[in-house]
């Protein structure tokens, strides 16, 4: 059987979808799975060994030139993949159904009622109803087993397999390195999904180990050199890619930070790790043994987020702390 999984973007977003890679192999395990994806988070799903090829795309570039010559490059690109059995739209918006439509007629995705964008359904051959208020991981698995027509537990689903790998690393982390090593992620997409700079840099104190801080941007980096200046236990990572970012994970102790794709890497790898959340639900994530989460005193409502809840800053430091100290001393 050969499969084409559609999930676009972004970090998290592919994150919580390739959990599914695995309970596919299970049932097929002779299948060949491509994904296709946007050129910057190919890095996300290399080294994985149940893919057999990434496609990369750069839709957002095209849309953002409005370049014709381009688009109708990526028509031909998409139509040439190949035939394949099962097409699956795992992001159920109307862009990534059109590409996943491109490639070939045996389409899947969500039903009109599962998704924000219920035209995305159009272009589907059949469409399954998986509340878009559920669990954002148990969503992907099930829309694909939906289509291949096999199912997962949730026992299975939280006692997965890591599935992130990174091959090597462009990077020496040993200088950095100390006995215990807590990875500080303090950026996302929203200000409002942001755990202030200053309650981290009182975090780092206050756990009293070494937090290195990786950023990927330059409001990012301001943070990270705001929390190492207010705290002699941080120290500011130079910027890494997504290879030596998931090497940095796999060799810290702990990973705590916002609700964002890089958070949500150690959960993936089966590293521990506290996510904090403020104006996003926490149905985002499976919480494990050693996969915790936080959330601010906000009701959130999945269908319609507050992007002026900053409810985050009320999140104590010291609830922080002794979750982490149970993750890190493992009481």
């Amino acid at each position: 059987m050969k499969i084409a999984i559609v999930k676009l973007s972004a970090t998290g977003d592919i994150v919580h979808g390739a959990i599914a890679l695995q309970f596919i192999k299970k049932h097929y395990p002779d299948a060949k799975i491509d994904w296709v994806c946007e050129n910057a988070f190919k890095g996300v799903l290399e080294g994985n060994k149940e893919i057999n090829a990434i496609h990369t795309i750069n839709l957002k570039e095209i849309k953002k030139n409005r370049d014709l010559r381009a688009f109708i490059g990526l028509i031909k690109k998409l139509r040439s993949l190949g035939s394949y059995d099962v097409i699956i739209d795992m992001q159920g918006l109307i862009k990534s159904s059109i590409v996943s439509r491109l490639i070939g007629k045996n389409t899947f995705g969500f039903d009109a009622n599962s998704t924000r964008e219920s035209q995305a359904s159009f272009f589907y051959k059949e469409s399954f109803d998986i509340a878009y208020h559920e669990n954002t991981i148990d969503r992907n698995i099930n829309v694909i087993a939906k289509a291949l027509d096999f199912e997962v537990t949730h026992d299975e689903a939280l006692n997965k397999e890591a599935f992130l790998f990174y091959e090597g690393s462009d990077f020496a982390f040993d200088p950095f390195m100390k006995e215990q090593n807590v990875v500080f992620i303090v950026g996302s997409t929203w200000p409002s999904r942001n755990y202030p700079k200053e309650l981290f840099a009182d975090l780092a104190t206050k756990l009293h180990v070494n937090c290195l801080i990786a950023w990927g941007n330059d409001e990012e980096r301001e943070a990270a050199e705001y929390i190492a200046q207010h705290s002699e236990y941080a120290t500011v990572l130079p910027k890494l890619n997504l290879n030596a970012l998931k090497a940095l994970i796999a060799k810290s102790d702990l990973l705590i930070g916002n609700d964002t794709g890089p958070t949500h890497m150690a959960w993936a790898m089966n590293r521990p790790s506290i996510t904090i959340f403020g104006p996003t639900p926490i149905s985002r994530v499976h919480v494990t043994e050693i996969n915790k989460v936080v959330k601010s005193p906000s009701v959130v409502d999945p269908y319609k987020l507050n992007k002026e809840d900053f409810s985050i800053k009320d999140i104590s430091v010291e609830e922080i702390v002794n979750l982490a100290q149970k993750l890190l001393y493992k009481e």
